[in-house]
């Protein structure tokens, strides 16, 4: 009896063992969520050894190197200002590529600062180093009391080089050395903790790369564009020019323009516009006593000037003095520097102009939304000024769910945005932002319709994915010649950023090397 028991006790220990076994080979649903905790705490345990392992490391190591050059650089990369300096010598070259490089590097250094300061470190609190192994001579001007993850500072570095780098990739090198020297100066002077640099800089790229996507750079050519000169007689006090000027273009630069110029070309007559003139009469006036006619005003001014010049067979001398002067930088006459040079050298080249409805262009022409920003603007900037008021109407204007129905090719679709440039713009995609010449012959034509949140959806998803030419909300061609038709009705339609009378046909055509204009041998 006693053996009974004893095998049958042994008989349920081994059953109660193989039940233990076995529950242990199944799903644990309720273990696993604490597990995952247990594992999770134990890899952050493991990132912070390692991170206080480095940082000891760092901190504890005697350089008079450290010691003498990482306060400084961390100090002068406070509130961005070794960023934003660079900016501001690349804006002051004048030169196209340097200052788009400038701008897409600040907008996307103030994206990631944004989101590192009060997205990143409010999520996630992390205090900083102790900073007793720190040299006293070594530690930053300011003890920062925010979260230590992410940096900060590495986050803007990041974003600011690989913007800049977009643009402008010989930079790309030096600016990536300087924003990791930045980095580990945060590590170096008992700001941050090694992961916390480097979450940073993930974050600075990321946030670029997604730039990148959003706005495509423009890319470098490979080959020059041809920019084939004439040379014309050297005219170096300005004799035989006649300078039309807007005193009031962008308030008040074309008024101190000009007298500048008169300083450089002593011999150029100076005619002034004022309130109530027709433009038109005035430039046909000039041309018709001139050997060269000059313009110094804004780019609507400027295209009135091209036609006059057109008409009586004129080179045309471009003198930027608008808001933007999209064509003097696209001939290579800005600043006006380069204009004076080359009318005093004799040099000028042929470009491509565009006509919509027989009326001129020279840069772009446009129905939908620009049309009505152009109106919104207009009806506020005497009030609140004109970059307030840009703000404003574009912030509008995007708000709308507005289309406009267009048919080209026999195809008709919705239209948020119509724009036909004179010569191919580039980068590809629907934020074109500069022509490399103007002698191609070409319309560039781009269709954008984000009338609605799915279209805007859509259109953003593409983008960032590359796929944007492959949707129905985009359309874009190059050709000399466009019908354009707007079965809906009339549509007031924009040339260069002047709001014209309404049509409800569109016909485009570009004539090639229609214009002559003094500019100066490229990279002179």
């Amino acid at each position: 009896m006693a053996q009974r028991r004893k095998t049958a006790g042994r008989q349920t220990q081994s059953r109660q063992t193989q039940g233990r076994q076995a529950h242990r080979l199944l799903p644990q649903r309720h273990g696993r969520p604490g597990e995952v905790r247990q594992a999770a705490y134990e890899a952050r345990e493991q990132i912070h050894a390692l991170d206080s392992a480095v940082f000891s490391a760092i901190a504890s190591t005697p350089s008079p190197v450290l010691d003498r050059w990482m306060p400084k650089l961390t100090n002068v990369a406070d509130h961005s200002m070794l960023w934003l300096g660079i900016a501001g010598a690349l804006a002051l070259t004048g030169r196209a590529r340097p200052r788009r490089a400038a701008l897409r590097g600040v907008i996307t250094l103030g994206a990631t600062s944004l989101i590192a300061n009060q997205l990143a470190k409010r999520l996630h609190h992390r205090e900083r180093p102790v900073r007793t192994l720190v040299p006293l001579g070594r530690l930053s001007r300011h003890a920062p009391l925010s979260s230590s993850f992410p940096s900060g500072h590495s986050a803007s570095a990041a974003a600011f080089a690989a913007g800049v780098s977009a643009e402008m990739p010989a930079l790309a090198v030096p600016l990536q050395v300087l924003a990791g020297l930045v980095g580990f100066s945060r590590v170096a002077t008992g700001a941050h903790y090694p992961s916390d640099v480097a979450a940073g800089l993930v974050l600075g790229s990321t946030v670029a790369a997604i730039g990148r996507r959003l706005v495509p750079p423009v890319p470098v050519p490979t080959v020059s564009a041809p920019r084939e000169l004439d040379e014309l007689a050297p005219r170096p006090r300005g004799e035989g020019v006649t300078l039309v000027v807007n005193p009031a273009s962008h308030s008040g630069r074309g008024a101190k323009l000009s007298k500048s110029l008169h300083r450089r070309l002593p011999k150029m007559r100076i005619v002034e516009l004022r309130h109530g003139d027709d433009v038109g009469a005035v430039m046909a006036q000039a041309a018709s006593e001139a050997e060269v006619l000059a313009v110094a005003g804004g780019d609507g001014t400027v295209g009135v000037a091209a036609q006059a010049a057109i008409d009586h067979d004129l080179p045309l001398a471009v003198f930027p003095a608008g808001t933007f002067n999209h064509f003097a930088r696209a001939i290579g006459a800005y600043p006006a520097t380069r204009t004076v040079d080359a009318i005093r050298r004799g040099t000028a080249g042929k470009v491509d102009v565009g006509y919509l409805n027989d009326e001129i262009f020279l840069n772009t022409a446009s129905v939908g939304a620009y049309t009505d920003f152009v109106r919104i603007r207009e009806s506020l900037e005497k009030r609140i000024g004109k970059p307030l008021a840009a703000l404003v109407a574009g912030w509008r204007t995007m708000s709308r769910d507005r289309s406009v129905a267009v048919t080209v090719d026999g195809a008709t679709r919705e239209s948020s945005l119509l724009f036909v440039g004179n010569g191919q713009y580039v980068p590809r995609g629907f934020a074109p932002s500069e022509r490399e010449d103007l002698q191609d012959g070409l319309l560039d034509l781009r269709i954008l319709d984000v009338s609605s949140r799915w279209s805007r959806f859509v259109v953003l998803l593409a983008t960032l994915t590359g796929q944007l030419a492959r949707v129905k909300q985009y359309h874009e061609v190059s050709a000399p010649e466009l019908e354009i038709t707007l079965p809906d009705g009339p549509e007031r339609v924009a040339r260069d950023g002047e709001v014209g009378d309404p049509a409800d046909t569109l016909r485009v055509r570009a004539v090639r090397r229609a214009l002559t204009v003094y500019r100066v041998r490229r990279g002179d």
